[in-house]
């Protein structure tokens, strides 16, 4: 026996995931969810996610969130760190295919009438995670600081400003103060890196629950 079986005998005999997955795994799909495309528009977001995720990672271990180092560090990305353009290039589409991904999932979802009973849960998770796939590209889009960044940061953030009532108090949340500076993006970078990753695995974790136990929607 091997080194690999034996880790993976050691595993199983203590937390017996084999067995816990199995009933999850051998859960046959229906045959119109297997051949139709429009069905599988979930899983391409969440296939993106995994990768946005990967690719962060390693982009987080050069990056400098400061208004001073925050450009140098995507340019020596760019030029000196081995593999980095392609990696930042891969997490660029692959945030694009996620948001255009997660909205064609939302817009099927809505015309086929799969948001209606039992599934009203499901659709309230699947409208705040396409909320949070729009505003993960909000935030990620200042963080290289450059002039497009800047001005696209300051409209938007002009934007949830002029919100009746609650606008000058998330526009404050947002800034951190009266302009666009360090703290902005201190608070875009810990938004970007850490609150919405992990509120994007709860949320996947309970729709794919709700999906697991209440099947995937049938045709109209």
């Amino acid at each position: 026996m091997s080194l690999l079986d034996n880790i993976n005998e050691w595993i199983y005999s203590r937390f017996k995931i084999k067995d816990l997955l199995t009933s999850i795994v051998k859960h046959p799909a229906p045959d119109y969810a297997v051949t139709n495309p429009l069905y599988c528009l979930g899983g391409t977001a969440f296939l993106c996610f995994l990768i946005l995720v990967g690719t962060g990672i390693f982009l987080a271990m050069y990056y400098k969130p400061t208004p001073l180092e925050a450009y140098k560090s995507v340019e020596h990305i760019m030029t000196v760190v081995p593999m980095g353009s392609l990696i930042r290039s891969i997490h660029h589409w692959a945030a694009n295919m996620m948001i255009a991904a997660v909205m064609l999932h939302m817009m099927r979802i809505y015309f086929m009438g799969a948001y209606k009973k039992p599934r009203e849960l499901n659709w309230v998770v699947g409208v705040t995670l396409l909320l949070i796939t729009t505003t993960f590209g909000f935030s990620g889009y200042l963080l290289p600081w450059d002039q497009l960044a800047f001005w696209a940061t300051k409209i938007g953030t002009g934007i949830a400003g002029s919100i009746p009532i609650m606008g000058q108090y998330i526009s404050l949340l947002l800034v951190g103060g009266t302009d666009i500076g360090a703290e902005t993006m201190t608070r875009f970078f810990a938004i970007h890196v850490m609150v919405l990753p992990l509120t994007t695995a709860i949320l996947l974790v309970l729709h794919f629950a709700m999906v697991r136990i209440q099947g995937i929607s049938g045709r109209l």
